[in-house]
């Protein structure tokens, strides 16, 4: 990490001081409200509690009640940054040290708050408390969530020797869609126009998609946007360990994952409801993010003539192939042919745009060789130009396609650039939602279906 006199300073104009004269009165404030709920099972306070008691404390200040709602009902000092959407991380890094945060555009930032062991605490407790689960010296690692999905880290002493730790994985409010990706250059419009034609099929084979990447690279959301090509009729089923796809589709079931509960009963894994799903007829099976014995169910799956997408942590094509076969997913080798694309992404470092996400690669796996994974390289990202090229002499999924669906290779090359050509067509200058991208994609093959009638 760098040095953080080099790294520029976070503020917010909504941040709440007080005077010295305030801060005594809010901690009087403070102290008494919680005496009136210590045996109070409604532990929320309200604003009317607040005012009665600053009338009897003759206290006249909204910043008192600002700050006494985010300590109380929110996260403390934090809870302005929580409210940012442009960030993506908040990273507490120990007691009375400064809070670092991960800026969608500026990157690392340090920012001017400083938490007391006490007040970190205080914030790792009400998080746990709210997933009913526990952190003490015997089980000092608290993985969870907040009520608006944002993945939370915790750890206390002895593990982190520094005092408690707080990382905090922000979500925007609003999902990119694959304008947004296409505008922001993480991926381009042919490969856009590719990707839409492997994964709807065309009606006849849609393909097996995964997307892997370091983290942080922005793998979930890439998938999430790839979701809008799946055809309107199709079931979906998602399995994750935090809800954070939101799918454009009417007909999705959204699972996820549950950890132990105080007792270590209770818990629902990935593999428990990957299994579970498939006694619910999918037609397309997403997997939040690949990890550990759940592979093997979904590439079974795969194999069986279910259809699927998710993620996995890697730094390359071949380094996902290994991954899988490895432990601690082990998935036998030949079954690795039921994928049939693997998209890589990445985060890189530009000198003059800062921090950016790109496709760097896709590749087809194409078969075995001496036992051996076979991939052919579909996209290359040359650095230099800042640019994805597109490599390949031939694709087998799209020579099966269009085999099935009786094209020639030129008829179906030709598909990619009418659709690539549609797409650029519907590039806006103004934002637009996924679900106003799905009725741009859903248009398009009204277009064709009525072009075939006639």
């Amino acid at each position: 990490m760098k040095d953080k006199n080099t790294l520029p300073i976070y503020k917010s104009k909504k941040t709440v001081k007080l005077s010295k004269k305030e801060e005594r009165e809010y901690q009087k404030l403070k102290e008494e409200l919680i005496q009136i709920k210590v045996n109070d099972e409604n532990i929320t306070v309200q604003d009317n509690e607040i005012k009665r008691l600053m009338d009897k404390q003759q206290i006249q200040s909204d910043n008192i009640i600002k700050k006494i709602n985010n300590d109380l009902n929110g996260y403390g000092k934090i809870d302005i940054l929580l409210q940012d959407d442009e960030l993506e991380e908040i990273m507490i890094i120990g007691s009375n040290k400064p809070v670092y945060v991960y800026h969608r555009t500026k990157g690392m930032m340090i920012t001017e708050i400083l938490l007391t062991e006490p007040e970190i605490r205080q914030i790792i407790t009400k998080i746990a408390n709210f997933v009913q689960r526990k952190i003490d010296k015997q089980t000092p690692i608290l993985d969870a969530r907040l009520p608006d999905g944002s993945r939370v880290n915790a750890t206390i002493p002895p593990i982190t020797a520094d005092g408690p730790t707080l990382t905090i994985r922000k979500f925007k409010k609003e999902q990119l869609t694959i304008f947004d990706l296409i505008n922001f250059n993480s991926i381009n419009t042919h490969l856009a126009a590719f990707l839409w034609i492997v994964i709807d099929g065309l009606n006849v084979r849609p393909s097996n998609i995964i997307i892997a990447g370091g983290t942080g690279s922005g793998k979930t959301t890439t998938l999430n946007t790839l979701t809008s090509f799946i055809p309107t009729r199709e079931r979906i089923i998602t399995i994750e360990d935090t809800l954070e796809l939101q799918i454009p589709q009417n007909h999705v079931i959204r699972t996820e994952t549950r950890p132990p509960n105080i007792e270590g009963k209770g818990e629902i894994n990935m593999d428990v409801l990957l299994k579970n799903s498939l006694r619910q007829r999918p037609d397309r099976i997403i997997v939040g993010e690949v990890r550990s014995k759940e592979a093997i169910t979904l590439f079974t799956a795969l194999n069986t003539g279910h259809s699927g997408l998710g993620t996995l942590h890697a730094n390359s094509t071949q380094e996902t192939v290994n991954r899988l076969i490895n432990p601690p997913m082990n998935v036998p080798t030949i079954m690795i042919n039921s994928i049939d694309f693997i998209i890589m992404q990445n985060r890189i470092y530009h000198p003059s745009k800062g921090t950016i996400r790109r496709v760097t690669e896709v590749a087809e796996v194409v078969g075995m060789e001496m036992n051996k994974v076979q991939l052919n390289q579909i996209y290359r990202y040359n650095y230099s130009k800042d640019k994805l090229e597109y490599i390949a002499i031939s694709s087998n999924a799209l020579n099966e396609i269009a085999s099935m669906k009786g094209l020639s290779s030129q008829e179906i090359l030709k598909e990619i650039e009418n659709r690539q050509e549609y797409l650029e067509n519907n590039l806006k200058n103004e934002r637009i939602d996924i679900y106003e991208t799905k009725k741009i994609l859903n248009n398009y093959e009204y277009q064709q279906n009525k072009l075939i009638e006639e």
